[in-house]
């Protein structure tokens, strides 16, 4: 690695060795009557000649300021300037805003009820905003090239295997399982019976059971291997479908079409060698300082406001080859911010999915 003061050291040496070899010839110490080939080479007066201070000074090798300066200028060509604190850094971290933690996803049921990744695939490109169209055009592609969706079509599942469901979950509560959720007093509102009662339900949440539609199932990495049922009307009866089919024994299965939803390890690479991502709460956009250092600076930047969040997070995406949005980027973690990348990489990644949940005899 290029090393400036050892290059710096290694320049005073060999000025010392000069001085060393050349101020006796100055200074009269040659043989009477000859000259020494340092004394042509540079000019300096001989045995005989008159000598001058000003002579000295034509003659010697380069001042040392001069030296350090060319040095200098030839380590800013080649990249390698001292590193040195960026104002933009300094004002960054010094910020104080309500920063918080990304949540972690509970174990639930219910589709929406973790992080709503599988949306950036179609993310609208109007979604982020930013003062450049450019740059926010760049990270739109970035986020974009986060997950990677695959879809194949299974001849027969058996609806056992199923333990999630679409939408959200209404009281806010995770349910770790759909049995727990078909306990609950809105779904004994269901009354499954006999097996006369298990069709008309499971017809009410599926309506094309009786002539062999498939019914759309889907996963994602990031969720486990849970599979989830697409549909997120009905979900009280087909959820006391599924439970009844599991305390009777029941094995009914069905054709399906399955979509697969990863986080791309590739994507996600890219993202962090391109971008500062981090997540600003809503309240910065107020805040008198960081809006302050924004304008200052005329940094480029994209926002865009995160799917499915408590805080009304915001995530910021700056660009790391911009040294001022570097700066700003890096600043911002120091003072608390959270880094995206990191949350996503402490997701599960999944790479071979199981097919639900294993049949229990």
């Amino acid at each position: 690695m290029f090393n400036y003061r050892n290059i710096v050291i290694s320049m005073r040496r060999r000025f010392v060795v000069i001085q060393r070899a050349v101020l006796p010839q100055a200074m009269g110490g040659s043989r009477p009557g000859s000259q020494s080939r340092c004394a042509l080479r540079s000019g300096l007066p001989h045995s005989g000649q008159s000598f001058s201070s000003s002579s000295i000074v034509t003659s010697l090798p380069e001042p040392m300021p001069l030296l350090t300066t060319h040095i200098a200028k030839l380590a800013q060509r080649l990249g390698l300037r001292a590193k040195t604190s960026h104002p933009a850094l300094e004002r960054a971290s010094q910020l104080s805003l309500p920063f918080a933690p990304l949540y972690e996803p509970e174990p639930s049921i219910f589709w929406n009820d973790g992080p709503c990744l599988q949306r950036l695939l179609e993310l609208p490109r109007g979604a982020l905003s930013g003062p450049v169209q450019e740059d926010k055009a760049r990270a739109h592609a970035a986020l974009t090239r986060l997950i990677i969706k695959d879809s194949e079509s299974q001849a027969t599942i058996d609806l056992r295997q199923i333990d999630g469901l679409g939408g959200q979950s209404r009281d806010g509560i995770a349910y770790p399982t759909i049995d727990a959720f078909a306990a609950t007093e809105i779904c004994r509102r269901v009354r499954i019976i006999s097996y006369k009662d298990f069709l008309r339900t499971l017809s009410v949440a599926l309506p094309g059971y009786a002539q062999g539609a498939p019914i759309e199932l889907r996963q994602a990495s990031w969720l486990g291997e849970r599979l989830y049922w697409s549909g997120e009307h009905h979900v009280e009866e087909f959820a006391s479908a599924v439970a009844y089919a599991r305390l009777r024994g029941l094995e009914v299965t069905m054709p399906a079409e399955l979509t697969d939803y990863r986080l791309d390890r590739a994507g996600l690479r890219a993202l962090d060698e391109q971008y500062h991502a981090v997540a600003m709460p809503a309240q910065a956009w107020n805040d008198r300082e960081f809006m302050a250092l924004l304008l200052d600076t005329q940094v480029p930047y994209a926002r865009l406001t995160l799917l499915r969040n408590a805080n009304s997070s915001e995530l910021l995406l700056l660009e790391k080859r911009e040294p001022t949005a570097n700066a700003i980027g890096e600043g911002l973690k120091l003072a608390g911010a959270p880094d995206m990348v990191r949350y996503l990489r402490d997701l599960p990644q999944i790479t071979r999915f199981k097919r639900g949940q294993p049949i229990e005899p």
